[in-house]
């Protein structure tokens, strides 16, 4: 499994690849200067275990290459990591199906606890599932609705479990996805007409 770095910015994309070799020494990091390498390098570098890609890519417009990405390779976890404030073009890139959004100007042992929670929730705890009609949540994403029930902050959450803001903001976002919805309130809505509240 190869994880797969998009940046036009030869140090950006090197920096991001010695990171990601710090955190997963048995991978192969494998950089592109543009998307459109993209497919040549997994066929010869072997399937994606995850994408960090740059959203402002030359010839690329918006978060078009999320989507794109995310319309082939949907399991495979997808970190963007811009130049632009997050704002508005997070919120554009978690509805393209990004996993999380990290500004560059995020310090390297933050980014670094970002995809490492990426990670964590990628291969969580899935085994230990429960099903809630034709939904399955782990014992975390349960934890998580009883913590957003109680009124509690990504930051309070992070300092309750004991996790970075950014390992929360991952969490949520895939029991948002897995839920199919968009927002705290849609969630705890979902929780109570399911019996999980």
């Amino acid at each position: 499994m190869s994880l797969y770095v998009i940046d036009d910015h030869p140090l950006v994309r090197q920096a991001i690849g010695m990171l990601l070799r710090r955190l997963r020494p048995a991978n192969k990091v494998v950089e592109l200067e543009k998307l459109s390498e993209l497919q040549a390098a997994i066929i010869k570098n072997g399937a994606p275990e995850l994408f960090v890609l740059d959203l402002l890519l030359p010839g690329v417009k918006g978060a078009s290459a999320v989507s794109d990405i995310k319309g082939l390779y949907p399991e495979v976890p997808l970190a963007v990591i811009s130049a632009m404030p997050a704002g508005e073009a997070e919120e554009t890139c978690i509805e393209a199906g990004a996993d999380i959004y990290i500004e560059k100007s995020t310090a390297a042992n933050e980014i670094s606890s970002a995809i490492h929670g990426l990670f964590a929730a990628e291969h969580g705890d899935e085994e230990q599932a429960v099903a809630v009609g034709e939904t399955k949540l782990s014992k975390r994403q349960k934890q998580l609705i009883v913590m957003l029930d109680r009124g509690l902050s990504n930051r309070d959450i992070a300092a309750e479990l004991d996790i970075s803001e950014h390992t929360v903001k991952v969490h949520l976002w895939r029991l948002f996805r897995r839920l199919d919805v968009k927002s705290r309130t849609q969630t705890l809505h979902f929780a109570r007409m399911n019996g999980l509240l």
